[in-house]
């Protein structure tokens, strides 16, 4: 599956490289439904509006600089919850070493790291490689067709399948991966009817290294923007905006990433391809499975993730 993915985050290259229209209403609703609360998108997305030149760009600015600003209150309200349970476990461990102590200690120490680590990117408006990734929960701009016309929308990256609750979800939480062995079985109410693209420029996977996790992160050589497949799904929320959310499709992975040590990589598809997918027919599924059979085959590269 594929854990975490760099991705093309940038709207207005959706716009140069595939004529695609931005859908500014669901970003726009996306921060609005969001508010403060803990929206996760990749800092690259969000800085392609900072130059916006039309009225709804502009809007989605502001609602961006609202909910920067509430992030950061909750960020520094965090740090300084966990710089106090910092300080309560060592002086709790000068008395006496504990097991408690000593693990609320290094679990203050981790989040006070990771507040840190965010309200430096949130200041930092010089663009990364890092700012560009994305993680299952995580927001991202995939691209539809909807009404005959491209357009790009921002979605989540796990999605809930048809007739799913909130309460579902989370009892199924890996489903930012459909499996090709599965479209026509627990992905068949989207597979045939609902196909998106996301643009990828490399991807991550947790393998098994001698009993330990590490992440890997593979590049196709040579570097390339991938069109990966991917199935969506548009769900209502009673008096909230609609939850869009995706997946990306799986196979079974070329020889390089097996042995790397994972089992599944992603599907980038050919550019002449893209329409046939993004329209595609219920009644002719066998045309949509060769389309995945038909991808683009790149040597992927890999090292360990920085």
């Amino acid at each position: 599956m594929c854990y975490s993915a760099q991705i093309e985050a940038d709207y207005k290259k959706y716009v140069k490289m595939f004529g695609a229209a931005m859908s500014l209403r669901e970003f726009a609703e996306l921060y609005w439904e969001h508010g403060g609360r803990n929206l996760k998108v990749p800092i690259a997305l969000e800085a392609a509006f900072l130059d916006a030149q039309t009225d709804e760009g502009r809007r989605i600015q502001v609602l961006i600089a609202e909910a920067n600003a509430l992030r950061t209150t909750g960020l520094e309200q965090e740090l300084f919850k966990q710089r106090t349970r910092l300080a309560d476990a060592e002086r709790s461990l000068e008395t006496k070493a504990t097991k408690t102590a000593t693990e609320s200690k290094r679990i203050a120490s981790d989040k006070i790291d990771a507040a840190v680590r965010r309200l430096a990117d949130l200041k930092d408006t010089t663009m990364k490689d890092g700012d560009s990734r994305i993680y299952p929960g995580w927001y991202a701009p995939v691209m539809i067709v909807r009404e005959g016309c491209r357009v790009v929308i921002p979605m989540r990256y796990r999605c809930r399948l048809p007739g799913w609750t909130e309460t579902t979800e989370k009892e199924k939480p890996g489903t930012y991966n459909a499996r090709r062995d599965s479209l026509n079985g627990a992905w068949r109410k989207l597979f045939g009817h609902n196909h998106g693209i996301m643009v990828v420029n490399r991807f991550y996977e947790n393998v098994d290294r001698n009993g330990k996790k590490v992440v890997l992160q593979f590049d196709p050589t040579p570097p390339q923007q991938m069109l990966v497949a991917c199935l969506w799904s548009r769900t209502p929320v009673p008096d909230e905006p609609d939850l869009w959310s995706f997946a990306a499709i799986t196979d079974e992975p070329p020889p390089e990433v097996a042995a790397a040590g994972h089992d599944r990589c992603i599907v980038p598809i050919k550019p002449e391809n893209a329409d046939a997918w993004l329209n595609p027919e219920p009644s002719n599924l066998a045309a949509l499975y060769a389309i995945l059979d038909d991808r683009e085959r790149p040597y992927y590269e890999h090292q360990m993730a920085a």
